[in-house]
């Protein structure tokens, strides 16, 4: 936590002026001129001791929403978080405003523990994190004293639901909250849940009473991009080219992936760390914080990293495999361009990602309704990966939201899919299934469409069938477009038990009938490959930056990064990217003047500010 190196900056308990409304607040310790959204509602909502649900996405300003009222509000916030990282990170920050906040986890040392525990007592801090596991414990009220809760904070609350994508079994004590600490206002934070999700969420936590605040899901700086896979790692280098000097994550499904990936990225010039569940704790702690700390790292991680996490200048997140549905896709692209700033996220799948994903459900030990709910969300993210029209608008659609029909900020959209009317190439496809007996795989299946004479085709007399060589106008590549597409559009489906064998579905008649036209998209061709290269997107993110002001960025960026080392703190604990960029830009001259730049409060400017000034006044 490095709490030596910020412990003189927190000694004073932060004390709101009993006439400074909560914008006063947020303008003289955050250096925000204005709430964002609907922040401004929910803590006037909670600062009136009633309890609340949030739904806003990533970057929409969630931890504001408990961090404020926790600092003004008397007594101690207790804020449930389900990762260390995540908890870190906060008080970090929450330190550099000037705002007394620590943390307790398992893996502090015995010192550090009890002088947490000591301050707490003695009412000497005001935001206290913990994990729900600490929560559950008996004698979990005996940490307070005689020290009043004014407000508890459940964050990344989606995890107490069965029906989310990180459910979390000690979530489930957290319902006897309402009991153990009745009429102290209770705020349910998450950035992703469905319908179904918020309503499990309302009834685990006992907020019936709570008033629901949703914003729109829509991360507008994102660019979102879908691709067939062809060659991943060919696919992937092209697009970390584009990142150069840029921090992101790349999402794979396996350990052992996620270790050849990193490897093969530090051989081919891309400086990458690995992390995932089952590394040693110390290595995968020291990654986990090199990626904090530097600004140019891409970590390959497993869906074990990252749920929270509060690096605001990600700006890519590329998944080399398909995640497991849209919620989880929409968290993890999520965690690029918290700043705001312009970011990419990068899929890459194909249909062997859609047979292994419905394998996981299939063999999974949930219930059969839980199976059930799990290929529902599956399903719908390989909507979003079939759809030919806006990427954004289908994702939008899934958390019923409307949205238009073009972003302009899409694959789809800068790159129009084509499509065309598949439906006697479907016929072919699906005809070749039934008359080899629905017994076999995707591949075997093209080969009979391909009219491959093989030795499983000779040997199952399948080069005898009417079906056989059907195919062969298309080449093979195209037939695994139409399978998958056929899949996703539910005429078929992967039997797991049969070693992958398709089937038919009732809904195949239909299309052997033609009372339905099977309209599918054509793949287009990488549009990666087609983009201009040697051109790195973290310079698009400052479009607006002259080449002067760029060489001013990159002179305040190397004083951020020496700051932030000294301190042994995230550079963005010190200033975010965008306020660097107000610097380089608006250059200002005197405390005035840079106390008007969002990001610079009173704390702040009196630690940093005159280094700055310095370097601007020089630029």
């Amino acid at each position: 936590m490095h709490a030596s190196n910020q412990r003189s900056a927190t000694t004073a308990l932060f004390d709101a002026a009993p006439t400074e409304s909560p914008v006063d607040v947020l303008r003289r310790v955050w250096g925000y001129p204005a709430f964002r959204g609907k922040q401004a509602d929910v803590i006037r909502h909670v600062m009136a001791g009633k309890d609340a649900l949030v739904l806003f996405p990533t970057g929409k300003g969630k931890s504001l929403c408990f961090q404020l009222p926790g600092a003004c509000l008397p007594g101690v916030t207790v804020v449930i978080s389900p990762l260390v990282a995540l908890m870190r990170d906060q008080v970090e920050e929450l330190k550099a405003l000037g705002i007394a906040a620590e943390c307790l986890w398992s893996q502090q040392s015995e010192e550090e523990s009890r002088d947490v525990r000591a301050r707490l007592r003695a009412g000497q801090i005001k935001l206290i994190y913990v994990t729900p596991e600490r929560v559950v414990l008996p004698g979990f009220a005996g940490l307070f004293g005689d020290v009043p809760i004014s407000l508890i904070a459940i964050d990344e609350c989606h995890c107490v639901s069965s029906w989310g994508h990180n459910f979390r079994k000690d979530y489930l004590g957290l319902g006897k909250l309402k009991e153990l600490y009745p009429g102290v206002p209770r705020i349910a934070l998450t950035a992703t849940a469905d319908p179904h999700t918020r309503d499990d969420i309302i009834r685990q936590l006992e907020l019936d009473d709570a008033a629901v605040f949703g914003d729109s899901f829509d991360r507008p700086n994102i660019t979102y991009h879908i691709a067939e896979r062809d060659n991943a790692r060919s696919q992937l280098i092209r697009f970390l080219q584009r990142h150069e000097g840029s921090s992101g994550i790349v999402y794979c499904l396996s350990r052992r992936k996620v270790e050849e990936t990193a490897a093969w990225l530090n051989d081919h010039g891309i400086k990458a760390r690995p992390y995932h569940a089952g590394m040693d704790p110390a290595v995968k702690a020291e990654n986990q914080d090199a990626f904090r700390m530097e600004e140019d790292l891409c970590l390959v991680a497993t869906v074990a990293f990252g749920m929270g996490i509060n690096k605001p200048n990600v700006r890519y997140v590329a998944h080399l495999d398909l995640p497991s549905s849209v919620e989880g896709y929409y968290q993890e692209t999520g965690r690029a361009g918290r700043d705001g700033l312009p970011s990419e996220a990068f899929m890459i799948y194909g249909m062997q990602d859609i047979v292994q994903r419905q394998r996981m459900i299939d063999e999974g030990d949930a219930t059969d309704e839980i199976k059930r709910i799990e290929r529902a969300k599956l399903s719908a993210l390989l909507g979003i990966c079939e759809t030919a029209g806006c990427r954004r608008k289908a994702i939008l659609s899934h958390f019923g939201e409307a949205a238009p029909d073009r972003c302009g900020n899409c694959d789809t959209c800068n790159n129009p899919v084509e499509t065309w009317d598949g439906s006697e190439s479907s016929i072919k496809a699906l005809a070749a299934v039934y008359r080899t007996g629905e017994r076999f795989g995707t591949a075997h299946v093209i080969d009979v469409l391909l009219g491959k004479d093989t030795e499983r085709t000779r040997k199952f007399g399948h080069d005898q069938l009417a079906v056989f060589g059907v195919g062969k106008e298309l080449p093979a590549h195209a037939w695994q477009s139409i399978f998958r597409q056929l899949l996703a559009l539910g005429y078929v489906r992967v039997a797991h038990d049969e070693y992958g064998a398709l089937k038919l579905e009732p809904a195949a008649h239909r299309v052997f009938k033609k009372e339905v036209a099977v309209i599918l998209r054509r793949d287009a061709v990488d549009t990666v490959r087609k983009r201009e290269r040697g051109k790195p997107v973290v310079a698009a993110t400052r479009a607006r930056l002259t080449d002067e002001d760029e060489k001013l960025f990159q002179a305040l960026r190397a004083e951020r990064l020496a700051i932030s080392k000294t301190l042994g703190v995230a550079p963005y604990v010190v200033f975010p990217d965008t306020t660097l960029v107000s610097f380089a830009t608006v250059r200002p001259k005197t405390e005035q003047e840079m106390l008007s730049i969002s990001g610079v409060g009173a704390t702040k400017f009196a630690r940093y500010g005159e280094k700055f000034m310095a370097i601007i006044a020089g630029g």
